[in-house]
C-alpha cells in the first residue's frame, strides 16, 4: 500500500516538530519561501480545474487532460514542489539542518513511489503527447 502524498507530507512535518524551536525571526525567513511554496501550488490547482480534470493522485486514473501551460510548463510536479518548498520553510524556521532530512525523504518517497506511478498512467493515457512533454519540461526543476 503506497502513502498518499498529503500523508507523507504529513509525516515529515511531524518528524521535522522533534527538530529544532519555531522563533520569530527565522519564521519572518521563512515566510516568502512558505508565501512562494503556497503560490505554486495554488497556481497548479487552478491549471487542472480550468482543464477540468482530476488534480486528486490518489485517483490519477480520472485524468482527463493533459495540463502542460502555466506552472506545468515548467515544472512536471508542481504540487508535490510546492509541499517540499513548505517543508523547506518549516524547517528554516525551526533553525534545523536535521530537519531537511524528512524534506529529503518526501522527495525520494513521492519520486519514486507517486511519481513514477502517475507517470506509466499519463504515459498510457495520453502517449506521445504525454512523452513530448516528459522530453521538454523537468519532472521537478531544472
Amino acid at each position: 500500500m503506497r502513502i498518499p502524498p498529503a500523508g507523507l507530507f504529513a509525516l515529515a512535518a511531524g518528524a521535522q516538530l522533534l527538530t529544532g524551536r519555531l522563533s520569530t525571526p527565522r519564521l519572518t525567513l521563512a515566510a516568502p519561501l512558505l508565501a512562494a511554496s503556497g503560490a505554486l501550488g495554488v497556481a497548479a490547482l487552478g491549471g487542472f480545474a480550468r482543464a477540468g480534470t482530476t488534480f486528486d493522485p490518489v485517483r490519477i486514473d480520472r485524468a482527463s487532460a493533459l495540463v502542460t501551460d502555466g506552472v506545468l510548463a515548467h515544472t512536471r510536479n508542481p504540487m508535490y514542489l510546492a509541499l517540499a518548498g513548505a517543508l523547506v520553510a518549516h524547517a528554516l524556521a525551526r533553525g534545523s539542518w536535521p530537519g531537511l532530512l524528512p524534506v529529503a525523504g518526501f522527495v525520494w518517497a513521492v519520486d519514486r513511489g507517486q511519481v513514477a506511478a502517475e507517470e506509466a498512467v499519463l504515459r498510457e493515457r495520453f502517449g506521445p503527447e504525454y512523452e513530448a512533454y516528459a522530453r521538454r519540461v523537468p519532472r521537478w526543476i531544472t
